[in-house]
């Protein structure tokens, strides 16, 4: 193209956008001359509307509804479901506890009181929360448990292993039974466990069972016969091998209880228990009386203190967060003496000579549910003896009586032990029934468990066990059973 030619075209442009710029600034003349006579206050109304709008996100999502239910909670935490498929071992697991549903809906309402709070935990670290349902694997959701192994508490520590983590065990305490302190010592091990074999859930939980020094021989073994050293193939004790599974399996009963026929009552998904700080040594039935809590209640929530008086443990209890407040008040207004129960004989020996009230130290007051086998096993005793030492030809006993736990006989002479004699007379005054219960002893049948006997004779289940104590988890056909009724 000639010089002259692009000179043209350019000279042609120019002038086309000088006309499109003159044409622009006539219409914004114009438009600003057309709103001229409009006031400043004619504006305002809509800008204010115009600034009122709120911008909408379309990207915006409803927050998440928190459960109700505590077991939907936990249902949404479980993390060990996936990549499970068709397991033999798991579905075998799955059809005990769809005949046994029972076992399920007992230890759910034993764990209501403390459910929540080994969730929140569980939470807290990120940690599958099927782990919430191992202490209905390990103990049924019973604190007292005890194993043959001398494992003790919902996650069945035996002394060792609960030493090494930090629960202390003593006459009056056992670090092992405390809910708040046995759960954190099961959450590290399993936690120090779960980083042992590589992130692996079910061999840490295999080794919570066995043993790591189990599981880490079988992993060996089959290391060096090249065979897979995942749980499911390695050679493990005939427990172990249907342990996970176990767990595993009632986690998918509680993912969908109604297809199993498991009728699991719903628990709040809220704090069951406080922690009220204690500067004094208590007994739980004082506790329990100035705060209006059942005392078996206030026992479960606090049953690491074996001589149910707050010595050798931790200075705070477990009570029921609705008497949380109260306790606290009534606590900065009473005297240390109400608090504690008058179990010195001291009143009961009264003028009698010192020598011999040393003598007699040990005694013991009969509670509503006692018999002769659970006091003479709380206090390390012969029942014959304690039948000799207190002159009962029987067994029953009166709540409120006062039973020695000594041989007296070689001990009080005549001529100084008006008083003493008085206390044993009004002992040996037990031959006949308990006045306001009577004793029933059953026999169990095939298919009894600690529930269906406690339907049976309309007492609560709680008291059955403690009535009990060497009843186990599972009722064995054949085996007697104390129970205590109303006239």
């Amino acid at each position: 193209m000639s010089s002259s030619i692009r000179k043209s075209v350019n000279s042609d442009a120019l002038t086309r956008l000088a006309q499109a710029i003159a044409v622009a600034v006539s219409a914004t003349l114009a438009g600003c001359s057309s709103h001229a006579p409009q006031t400043e206050a004619t504006h305002t109304p809509n800008i204010a509307a115009r600034a009122k709008q709120k911008p909408i996100w379309l990207t915006e999502k409803p927050s998440p509804q928190v459960p109700q239910d505590i077991w939907e909670r936990m249902r949404q935490g479980f993390q060990l479901q996936e990549g499970l498929g068709v397991n033999p071992r798991i579905e075998q697991q799955r059809l005990w506890f769809a005949s046994n549903p029972s076992f399920l809906e007992n230890a759910g309402e034993r764990g209501s009181l403390y459910i929540h709070y080994i969730v929140e935990r569980l939470e807290e670290r990120n940690m599958p929360l099927e782990l919430a349902l191992l202490p209905v694997i390990e103990s049924a959701y019973n604190p007292m448990a005890y194993s043959r192994a001398d494992a003790v508490g919902l996650w069945q520590f035996i002394p060792s292993t609960g030493r090494y983590f930090n629960l202390r065990q003593t006459r009056f305490y056992d670090g092992r039974r405390d809910i708040t302190a046995s759960t954190t010592a099961a959450m590290d091990y399993l936690t120090r466990l779960h980083d042992m074999f590589n992130g692996d859930w079910l061999l840490a939980l295999a080794a919570y069972n066995a043993g790591e020094g189990t599981v880490s021989r079988a992993i060996e073994r089959n290391e060096k016969l090249g065979l897979p050293t995942d749980y499911w193939n390695l050679p493990l004790p005939a427990e172990t091998q249907a342990y996970v599974p176990k767990l595993l399996a009632l986690s998918q009963v509680v993912l969908a209880p109604e297809a199993y026929g498991v009728n699991l009552n719903p628990i709040a998904n809220e704090p069951y228990f406080q922690v009220v700080e204690i500067n004094q040594r208590m007994d739980l039935s004082k506790v329990a009386a100035v705060a209006n809590i059942d005392e078996d209640e206030l026992f479960q929530l606090n049953p690491a203190f074996k001589q149910r008086t707050t010595i050798d443990g931790p200075q705070h209890l477990l009570v029921p967060t609705s008497k949380a407040q109260l306790l606290t008040a009534s606590l900065q207004t009473m005297r240390p003496e109400e608090l504690i129960s008058p179990r010195s004989l001291k009143p009961v020996f009264e003028g009698a000579d010192p020598s011999e009230v040393a003598q007699l130290k040990r005694a013991y007051r009969v509670k509503r549910g006692d018999n002769l086998g659970s006091i003479a096993k709380a206090n390390k005793v012969e029942v014959k003896d304690l039948q000799r030492w207190n002159k009962l030809t029987g067994k029953n006993l009166k709540v409120g009586q006062t039973l020695v736990m000594q041989d007296t006989t070689k001990r009080a002479p005549a001529r100084k032990s008006g008083r003493v004699n008085t206390v044993i007379a009004a002992n040996s005054k037990s031959k006949g029934k308990d006045d306001s219960a009577q004793q029933t002893q059953y026999k169990v049948k095939r298919g009894d468990t600690l529930y269906v006997v406690a339907k049976r004779f309309n007492v609560e289940m709680q008291h059955l066990k403690r009535w009990n104590p060497g009843a186990g988890k599972a009722l064995k056909p054949g085996q007697m059973l104390t129970v205590y009724q109303p006239h």
